[in-house]
């Protein structure tokens, strides 16, 4: 499945603990998270993309649609997951985001 022209939205859902990548109105991904309502830490646990949809980029977009986020409601991430992990290491630009003991060794 190809999403070339599809709409895609990152949304947060908040009642599911989870960012989801929406395509043409269905969640098609998602990353999980847990966050304690007074902490301004959120841990990022795990991501997942629809088998139809991998290689296309979409979990690198979903994981920046995430920490965008995260930095407009000024918290900071706990990167639990492996792929989250990878992409902290290759986008230098959200370090700020990450809590100091669980920086990404470059």
């Amino acid at each position: 499945m190809s999403t070339e022209g599809a709409q895609v939205v990152i949304r947060d859902n908040p009642d599911e603990h989870r960012y989801e990548l929406v395509v043409d109105g269905g969640v098609l991904g998602e990353i999980q998270y847990h966050r304690r309502a007074s902490s301004d830490r959120i841990a990022l646990l795990h991501t997942e993309i629809s088998p139809s949809l991998e290689g296309q980029g979409l979990a690198s977009r979903l994981i920046a649609g995430a920490l965008e986020d995260i930095r407009s409601r000024r918290l900071h991430v706990v990167p639990i997951c492996p792929f989250v992990r990878t992409y902290l290491r290759r986008h230098h630009e959200y370090e700020d985001l990450v809590v100091p003991d669980r920086k990404v060794p470059h």
